[in-house]
């Protein structure tokens, strides 16, 4: 049969624990360890609510401003739906604009042949223009009509072609400056879109950090409540001791993420998940702490003595078993200071750091919720 690696060992000894459960060993209760036990869940039940209450406040903060920018999200929509209809508006100007003088191109066009004849017909007169007309008649009353000839049909070329040129550049000023517009309402147009935009990012962070407090709002409310019904059971225990009734009680480890003490005081050397040295694919289940040898180690949680004895490639290794599937490994201790069934409170010392398979002072820490490794980092104290 082939022989099962350390970490195999290792799930199939926790498997038993877990399977077969752990022999009823506990000592006679003392009143002390569990008035211990109760003041450890008040101050825990404390310390949730306190949370909780902070939650509440920030919440409250973060809804009015939630409101705020939910506001400033329907200006910014509004603001972009009329910066649309005003670069749509300009836009069609500066078509009807393109339209007419196009057409009074068109009609300058027609009109050009006639116009350039007679400015031809008056070149070919000479500087007297059409005052030479006057000259060819011999009635005084023929004189004065062609005399208002003249002058009129001088004034209406010259009035013709002066109006002519002034609509055209009149056009071109106004197609200009629609230009210039269409591109500044362009230009405001994707500055409200961006606005619009930055405003509906902040409403979905904010709205999914409201959520994320109400969601950890309702786990600390659950947390309190399995707090809650332990420390009862705690007070019905310290009742029961004058009568010399055994009950053992243990506060459940799940209340305690991110408020467990470490086992001992040091440095993370080695994290969890990381892939371990020699062993690809192969990530960590634990962390390693670097500290002195011979440094007191001491239980993060109250529990049960599943296993303490030598195991490979762990040194001397204890578990405590915390109830509800819950387990903390301590690996390569120089020594051990508990047995198999004892039970241990929270910060009891269960033994002494010691080396790694390298030769290094150090200490391996593991924890497992329901079977599975957690990261232990996310469970001790920052």
């Amino acid at each position: 049969m082939a022989t099962l690696s350390r970490s195999a060992r290792l799930a199939a000894v926790l498997a038993l624990l877990i399977g077969a459960g752990l022999a009823a060993q506990a000592p006679a209760p003392e009143r002390a360890r569990a008035e211990a036990t109760s003041r450890r869940a008040a101050e825990r039940i404390r310390a949730l609510q306190r949370e909780s209450d902070a939650l509440a406040t920030q919440e409250k903060t973060l809804l009015v401003e939630l409101r705020a920018l939910e506001v400033e999200r329907a200006l910014r929509t509004e603001q972009l739906a009329e910066a649309e209809r005003e670069l749509e508006q300009t836009n069609r100007r500066l078509a009807d604009t393109t339209v007419r003088a196009e057409a009074l191109r068109a009609s300058a066009e027609t009109e050009r042949p006639g116009v350039e004849a007679r400015l031809v017909q008056l070149y070919k007169m000479g500087r007297a223009g059409y005052w030479k007309l006057l000259l060819d008649v011999d009635d005084l009353h023929a004189v004065g009509r062609a005399y208002r000839t003249a002058a009129a049909m001088q004034r209406i070329d010259r009035d013709r072609i002066r109006a002519h040129q002034q609509t055209l550049d009149a056009l071109a000023r106004e197609r200009q400056t629609l230009q210039a517009q269409s591109a500044s309402m362009a230009r405001l147009r994707s500055q409200a879109a961006a606005a619009r935009g930055a405003a509906e990012r902040a409403v979905a962070a904010r709205t999914r950090l409201v959520e994320s407090i109400d969601e950890r709002r309702d786990l600390n409310a659950q947390l309190t409540g399995e707090l809650e019904a332990a420390q009862k059971r705690l007070q019905a225990t310290i009742a029961q001791l004058g009568s010399g009734r055994s009950a053992t009680v243990a506060l459940p480890l799940r209340p305690f993420k991110g408020a467990l003490p470490w086992p001992a005081p040091g440095i993370v050397t080695a994290t969890f998940g990381r892939q371990k040295p020699g062993a690809p694919g192969r990530p960590r289940t634990g962390i390693e702490l670097s500290l002195a040898e011979g440094q007191a180690v001491r239980a993060v949680h109250e529990g049960v003595v599943g296993y303490a004895d030598q195991f490979t490639g762990y040194g001397n290794l204890v578990i405590l078993d915390h109830g509800d599937g819950a387990y903390t490994l301590y690996g390569y201790l120089s020594s051990i200071d508990v047995a198999r069934g004892d039970r241990v409170d929270a910060q009891g010392r269960i033994g002494a750091s010691g080396r790694n398979p390298a030769g290094n002072p150090a200490l391996y820490f593991e924890l497992r919720v329901d079977g599975p490794a957690v990261d232990p980092l996310q469970w001790l104290k920052r």
